[in-house]
């Protein structure tokens, strides 16, 4: 207890101050001052403002989404990365956190060579006067050598003090440009009526170079295990920057547009300093103020990410986390990472163009915005108890923000955009396979469908009523002891669930209900998830504790079905050469059938099935209700992978002097499509007095993979365990007892 007290009391504990300010200088900074005055000479006033609102429909949603977020739970160092891993799993948030991190630390290089505009005018006389053509370089890279040397020895306490500083700068640069005049703007009536939108062609051209004044408004986030109150100043400094930036935007194109000509708003990208009061010095003070501060934000905020990432062991080896994640005794200052952070940065100055790879980060802050307004779209529909921030989004901004961004990433570059998404699948699939064990991310889709399927399945019971013909089709229990001995029962019952039907498969235990059985029940589901989990399947597996077969039985076929619509069939299993469990299926049969439930059931064979075997279908005389359900589960299993290049074969029995009536009702089917196979398909086989229908199947089915064959209840009373007996010789065989007669479409 006293080493977490000891950490807190070393904590700087800022305020809502410093996340404001870091997010309005980089709102305010490179882009507005070098492209805006470009952006509103290319399309006009009007297509600005169109572009900042389109910017700010995923801004501002994501900002919500933040505030939410971050009033639900304490938001520690990591900022938007430990938000993104905490709601996703720490293998999606490792994944988007190293791309969000990349992001950040490049951004201080790019901020770093804007700032080096500000000096034009040394350039433009080292130029004149000396015949010198200086690289940026001869400032960027003292810059950024600078900056590095302060923010490792002082931190991010100097760091806030500067950004006061820079602030202010800016604040007063930007009150000089709005009190400038012109000469254009004394002879011209500009108003909103006359304002144009033009070169409409040129909107995702431009969007995309201002798109990056956007990104700031995040960036105080990043300052989350430095802040007192993260659930306060997180919201309130994020919504204030955005909502701020936005209007500031709007009245800097109004003052561009009016105040000179397209021609002029192109070609010069300092265009600001001629409109401005004394702008030939406080508009490149204003810049550098501008880059410079968000640079020093940057440079805050990403060593801060790497060092989340690395106390969550993000990275392969060890030592290179304990090393990131270690801060420095006195003030905890991430010194390790600020030192990564500075040489990447550093390494892309000295290579002065980012163009390159400006496109990608945009793609990476993008899918950053994406993701915080997934994960709170997700929570408003998860309802999980635990989920209660004071401060509330809507579910349709979230949504909205994620599609946008979504949008906008293929918008402005699609070939970054699918770059993008590449390094990050690829980097997920890396992280993955040495952090094998850890979860997340089906924890929040998962509260999600489950809110989802409750509603639904509300919807589907009040709605049965409604509908006077249902179109069938299976929802199936199946009930066994023998999971571990034979997996025949949760095959047939995966092979129907596949596609048309829905499957619950019982592993029966014997025994009352009691913390023994209890804790045995818990071993023996996870040994069945674990052993049928290594194959495809679509079945809801669970146990029953029950004290006899009958009350286990009774309990099941009570049980709601998973998919919101009442089970119709049960399933039972045998094994055809050792059918020791069959007498107490026989003794059941009348509780199942009591509650209209369609019968299978499975007599296992030894013989191993081959996925290119036929599906035999024998109907009789005797079989005027099972006919069409035997038929359906037929089709039902050819759409599995298992069977898909099986045929079905129906063999229909007639009985003496029936033929042309039966043949014509089989033609009729064939006609009418609702048959899917081809006359030659059906084999008509007559009755005959001296010889067995078994004989008959075992002899026409003997090479057949799976064999359906209907049984009449009266039947089963009068033969009882030998209706069953005499199918040895033959494969996997399914015995069907239809409720009632089933219309095929």
């Amino acid at each position: 207890m006293s080493k977490t007290n000891n950490n807190i009391n070393t904590q700087p504990g800022f305020g809502t101050a410093p996340v404001f300010f870091t997010a309005i200088s980089t709102i305010l900074g490179a882009i507005l001052f070098l492209r805006f005055g470009f952006a509103t000479g290319t399309l006009g006033f009007w297509g600005v403002i169109l572009i900042i609102l389109l910017g700010h429909l995923v801004t501002i949603p994501t900002a919500m989404a933040l505030s939410e977020l971050a009033t639900n739970k304490r938001v520690e160092g990591g900022g938007e990365y430990f938000i993104i891993s905490r709601s996703f799993g720490l293998n999606v948030g490792g994944t988007i956190g190293v791309a969000l991190y990349l992001s950040q630390a490049i951004s201080v290089a790019f901020y770093v060579i804007a700032f080096t505009e500000a000096f034009q005018f040394f350039f433009d006389w080292v130029n004149r006067d000396f015949g010198i053509e200086l690289p940026r370089q001869a400032i960027s890279v003292p810059v950024m050598f600078g900056l590095s040397v302060l923010i490792l020895k002082k931190g991010a306490n100097l760091g806030v003090k500067a950004l006061y500083v820079v602030v202010a700068i800016l604040a007063i640069s930007l009150v000089l440009f709005f009190l400038g005049k012109t000469t254009h703007a004394e002879v011209t009536s500009y108003s909103l009526t006359t304002a144009q939108f033009r070169n409409i062609d040129q909107f995702f051209y431009v969007f995309a170079i201002i798109f990056p004044a956007f990104t700031g408004m995040t960036a105080g986030v990043g300052l989350s295990g430095d802040l007192k109150k993260p659930s306060k100043s997180i919201p309130l400094g994020t919504i204030t920057a955005t909502l701020s930036g936005l209007v500031i935007y709007f009245f800097i194109c109004f003052k561009l547009a009016s105040s000179a000509t397209p021609e002029e708003l192109v070609s010069d990208q300092l265009i600001m300093a001629k409109i401005a009061l004394f702008g030939a010095l406080v508009i490149p003070l204003g810049l550098g103020a501008s880059t410079i501060s968000s640079a020093i934000g940057s440079i805050m905020v990403a060593p801060r990410t790497l060092q989340a990432l690395a106390m969550d062991t993000s990275f392969p080896l060890k030592r290179m986390n304990r090393w990131l994640a270690r801060g420095r005794r006195t003030d905890r200052e991430p010194v390790n990472a600020s030192l990564v952070t500075c040489s990447i940065a550093m390494v892309v100055v000295i290579l002065g163009n980012v163009n390159l790879v400006a496109g990608i980060i945009s793609m990476f802050f993008m899918v950053t915005y994406g993701s915080l307004c997934l994960i709170s779209f997700l929570h408003h529909f998860g309802s999980s108890p635990s989920y209660r921030p004071s401060f509330r989004s809507r579910w349709y901004y979230s949504l909205a923000g994620f599609l946008v961004a979504i949008w906008v990433m293929f918008k402005i570059n699609t070939p970054y955009a699918f770059v993008a998404i590449v390094m990050m699948t690829l980097f997920y699939l890396y992280i993955s396979s040495y952090h094998k064990r850890r979860s997340g991310l089906e924890a929040i889709f998962a509260n999600a469908i489950f809110q989802l399927s409750r509603n639904l399945q509300v919807y589907l019971q009040r709605s049965k009523r409604k509908k006077s013909k249902k179109e069938w089709r299976p929802s199936a229990i199946c009930i066994s002891k023998d999971s571990f001995q034979r997996n025949t029962a949760f095959e047939f019952l995966n092979w129907i669930s596949y596609k048309y039907g829905f499957g619950t498969y019982l592993h029966l235990i014997d025994g009352y209900y009691s913390k023994t059985t209890h804790k045995d029940a818990d071993i023996t589901l996870n040994k069945l998830l674990e052993t049928y989990g290594k194959v495809e399947n679509h079945v809801y597996v669970d146990t029953l504790i029950s004290p006899s077969y009958t009350s286990a039985i009774a309990q099941a076929i009570q049980i709601p079905g998973i998919a919101g619509m009442e089970n119709n069939m049960i399933i039972f299993e045998f094994d055809k050469n050792n059918p020791d469990n069959l007498p107490g299926i026989i003794d059941n049969f009348a509780l199942v059938n009591a509650g209209n439930f369609d019968v299978c059931i499975v007599g296992s064979s030894d013989q191993k099935i081959k996925t290119r075997d036929e599906i035999h279908i024998w109907i009789r005389s005797i079989d005027s209700e099972n006919s069409n359900l035997m038929i359906l589960i037929g089709f039902i299993l050819q759409e599995h992978p298992f069977w898909y290049k099986s045929y079905i074969r129906i063999f229909e029995v007639y009985k003496p002097g029936k033929y042309d009536e039966t043949k014509k009702y089989m033609d009729e089917l064939l006609l009418s499509g609702r048959l899917p196979i081809t006359g030659k398909n059906i084999e008509m086989i007559s009755e005959q007095p001296d010889t067995h229908i078994k004989q008959i199947i075992c002899e026409k089915s003997a090479n057949a993979g799976l064999i359906i064959i209907g049984f009449r209840e009266e039947l089963l009373k009068h033969h009882g365990i030998n209706l069953f007996r005499g199918y040895e010789s033959i494969g996997q065989t399914i015995f069907v007892h239809s409720s009632g007669h089933k219309q095929i479409e």
